[in-house]
């Protein structure tokens, strides 16, 4: 496979994130996992020990339900 073979990424734009539940974050890229190539979200946090996370791009950007109300996930700041 070379990389004309691959499926377009879903790409997250870079930048800075709040997370629903109140976190900040930074994204990083958007890669590939090596098995499925399912485009990932790479970020950091922006608390704590600043640990790296990949999480599915399209779950990065999908509305959640929280207590009854539809919310991005990650929101732009």
């Amino acid at each position: 496979m070379n990389d004309e073979d691959l499926p377009p990424l879903i790409e997250t734009p870079l930048g800075r994130y709040r997370h629903y539940k109140g976190g900040e974050y930074e994204v990083l890229g958007t890669v590939r996992h090596s098995e499925t190539l399912e485009p990932m979200t790479l970020y950091r946090a922006l608390y704590g020990a600043h640990g790296l996370w990949v999480r599915p791009a399209a779950m990065f950007g999908e509305t959640v339900e929280i207590d009854g109300v539809p919310r991005r996930r990650f929101i732009p700041i």
